[in-house]
């Protein structure tokens, strides 16, 4: 006779998952998505996880008379039929993807017709970029607070004034609602509800397989430090910029960076404010907390090394850095990113070995 098994024994069913996108649809906003999914079961199967694969991932593209299926022009046919997922009495994820599509045709009727009967069967719902119009046209997103594509954010805000949309994040949840800025962003969305769905030990493999950056948590800024600052600075000052955030180990007081600009500190500090709108001191002290918080979000790195490593001279100038900036002692910090070590992790890649 067989052995007796148990419920628990069995392998979970696969999580239906729904990528929902409107012509022209942002090609990455299926693909980034789609990809972190089926990555999360390939991961399984070589731990030798039975079963199905973790996820059943379907897409439809409400298509437009004379549009292409894509913004970038390629053909993407929809994997599944308007009958075939009305026919299904649960969904685990709605993914919502952007687009021109999304922006143009959020009130389209054939959209929204659509979107009414498939959000209330979704467990929860998630809108790459500027998927998140859709959603807000369909009054899902009222009184919550959502993110988009920084370029859009305001105009998200004018056409929805019952959302309090907010242009920083990479990612924010609210409920079982999920909004992701722009493009890549919904990758680190999908990291998350892997991580949810099946914890971190997974989520840090896709990461580390798909060469992405885990984890960078909702909260962080769609701009880095550096790129924000760039964006007005002349070509002097952006070289100098980057030459700042590779060398945050060494002391950066205002001479040393005034003389890698010839100019003298005084005529420096007026310049750098007036390109960047905010003092040396201030720049460095963001860069040097935002290297930082990515060493601790890993967990491997201790107090110490990280002050060295980000040049903050002692750790109580790293705590006081932290909390003007994040809210947060460094340690209570890391302390949110902590996770047990998983069993078997592939090791990260290696760039430019030579023998």
């Amino acid at each position: 006779m067989a052995p007796n098994t148990t419920a628990t024994d069995d392998p979970a069913p696969a999580r239906r998952v729904l990528i929902l996108g409107v012509a022209p649809v942002q090609l990455l906003d299926i693909a980034g998505p789609a990809e972190v999914l089926a990555q999360a079961g390939r991961q399984l199967a070589r731990d030798g996880a039975r079963g199905e694969p973790p996820y059943a991932v379907s897409t439809i593209i409400v298509p437009g008379q004379g549009l292409a299926a894509t913004s970038a022009g390629l053909d993407l046919p929809s994997t599944a039929s308007e009958a075939q997922v009305l026919g299904w009495d649960a969904i685990d994820t709605l993914i919502v993807a952007g687009g021109e599509g999304a922006r143009s045709r959020a009130d389209d009727p054939s959209v929204q017709r659509l979107l009414r009967r498939l959000a209330p069967r979704a467990r929860r719902i998630a809108s790459v970029c500027t998927g998140a119009f859709i959603l807000a046209a369909g009054g899902l997103l009222d009184g919550r607070r959502v993110t988009t594509h920084w370029r859009w954010c305001a105009e998200l805000a004018r056409r929805h004034p019952a959302l309090t949309v907010d242009p920083e994040p990479i990612f924010i949840r609210d409920g079982t609602l999920w909004t992701s800025a722009g493009v890549t962003a919904g990758m680190d969305l999908l990291l998350a509800l892997v991580e949810e769905d099946h914890g971190h030990a997974l989520a840090l493999a896709v990461a580390r397989e798909l060469v992405l950056f885990l984890r960078r948590p909702g909260d962080q800024k769609q701009f880095s430090t550096v790129l924000s600052a760039q964006t007005g600075p002349s070509a002097r000052l952006g070289g100098l910029l980057a030459w700042i955030a590779e060398n945050l180990h060494r002391p950066l007081p205002v001479e040393v960076l005034a003389a890698r600009a010839c100019l003298s500190p005084r005529q420096f500090a007026r310049v750098f404010r007036e390109e960047t709108g905010m003092t040396p001191a201030r720049l460095v002290e963001q860069l040097r907390v935002e290297a930082a918080r990515q060493r601790l979000e890993s967990g491997r790195a201790g107090l110490a090394a990280v002050v060295a490593a980000c040049g903050f001279g002692t750790e109580e100038t790293m705590r006081r850095a932290f909390l003007r900036q994040v809210g947060a002692s460094p340690g209570d910090y890391r302390d949110r990113f902590r996770h047990a070590a998983p069993a078997r992790i592939p090791p990260m890649p290696l760039r430019d070995q030579h023998p």
